[in-house]
Formats: structure tokens, sequence, C-alpha cells
């Protein structure tokens, strides 16, 4: 069992907050680059209470097919505002839009 910590969730804060603008990352891929590679649910889980701790670039993160959160309304119209194109109405194109880790 994970025990969500204040260190663990600025880990996936501080990552999310590094994700370029016109750039998306999936639940994994932040898990991944925090060393939790099993626990993208728990990136989800932080993800949604994020505005407790500041501001951060959340829209930018979708699932692995690159489906937006469902009922988030915004996060769309914010991922277009940075040029981010769609393959259809829910989906990020991925191919395009994902995240390249240097």
């Amino acid at each position: 069992m994970i025990i969500m910590n204040e260190e663990l969730i600025y880990q996936v804060l501080e990552t999310v907050g590094e994700i370029p603008k016109g750039c998306v990352a999936t639940y994994k891929q932040i898990a991944c680059l925090i060393g939790r590679e099993k626990n993208s649910r728990l990136v989800g889980k932080i993800l949604a209470n994020a505005s407790y701790y500041g501001h951060y670039p959340c829209h930018r993160v979708v699932n692995f097919q690159g489906r937006l959160v469902p009922g988030w309304f915004e996060q769309k119209e914010l991922l277009k505002k940075e040029g981010i194109t769609f393959k259809d109405d829910h989906h990020v194109d991925l191919k395009k839009h994902q995240w390249k880790i240097k």
C-alpha cells in the first residue's frame, strides 16, 4: 500500500509543472518519472486535488490513450489555447504532442 504524503504529492506536482506548453504527458509517464511505475492512478488522485497546493498545469495530463478527464470541460479549451490538436472530441493526438523527455 502506498501512503500519500507531502513529499510524494510535491514530486508529482513538480513533475507536472515541468511539462512544456504545447505538450501533454500521461499519468503513467508521470508515475515513471517519479520512480513509481505502477502508481498512475495515484498520480490521478493527486492531480484531482492539486488546487490545494497551488497552480499547476494539470490540464496537460491525459490517460494512456490521450483521453481527456471526463467532466472537466475546461481542459480541452486550455489545451487548444496551447496549440494541442485532437484525434477526436475526447482524445489528444499523442503522436504529435506527447512530452518527449530528454
